[in-house]
């Protein structure tokens, strides 16, 4: 087995639970964010996350394994709380309100785009990372979402023919001139108002085309 192959282990999640890991990775994502993937040493993240390389070494054998670990963390964190949801709850403009207002203020949030340009950076000469962060981020998400609006349908709250398409579009639209602005460096994080007013937009552009008539 690879150690691309190992970032993508299931079980692997269940070991970050350690103080100690949770340190090296808190240490690591300093390094990483500060100086690239590739430029970072395993003796300065060693330095960074207060343990000696040998510790370092115990936990995480290689860089890439590593940073496959913090880009865990980063999809764990984005599906925890956004991405549940309630079949039995039919005020689908409140749920998805909720979903796009919290799905824009975490991608936007202070310090979320370096781990994700590190990974466009690296992903195509370390493809394992670039699949580990899409399957356990964006497309994890969007199945969730396609999910909830299989349930509506089978209720009579929503006429969805693709549902998957539509949780892809409607997700899409939440971050419409809100992220990539962010991601590029061109404009700051936008404000509440600013992510309300676009959220708004794309929940009621949905409702418009998937509302029962």
């Amino acid at each position: 087995m690879t150690a691309q192959t190992e970032l993508i282990r299931p079980e692997a999640e269940a070991d970050e639970d350690s103080a100690k890991r949770r340190q090296i990775i808190d240490g690591a994502r300093t390094v990483f964010m500060s100086q690239g993937f590739d430029a970072a040493s395993m003796g300065e993240i060693a330095k960074a996350a207060g343990v000696s390389k040998g510790t370092l070494y115990v936990y995480f054998p290689s860089k890439e394994e590593l940073f496959g670990a913090i880009v865990r963390q980063e999809c764990k964190a984005q599906a925890e709380g956004l991405f549940v949801f309630d079949t039995d709850d039919h005020d689908v403009e409140a749920v998805l309100n909720r979903l796009g207002n919290g799905y824009a203020h975490f991608l936007c949030r202070k310090g979320a785009s370096s781990p994700l340009r590190t990974v466009i950076a690296i992903a195509e000469r370390m493809p394992e990372i670039g699949k580990a962060f899409y399957q356990t981020g964006p497309e994890r998400g969007i199945k969730a979402l396609a999910a909830y609006l299989d349930t509506q349908n089978a209720a009579g709250a929503l006429n969805v023919p693709d549902t998957e398409i539509a949780a892809a579009q409607f997700m899409d639209a939440c971050q419409s001139t809100l992220f990539k602005p962010v991601l590029f460096n061109f404009a700051p994080i936008p404000n509440d108002e600013r992510i309300a007013y676009v959220v708004g937009i794309a929940v009621r552009t949905f409702l418009a085309a998937y509302r029962p008539r």
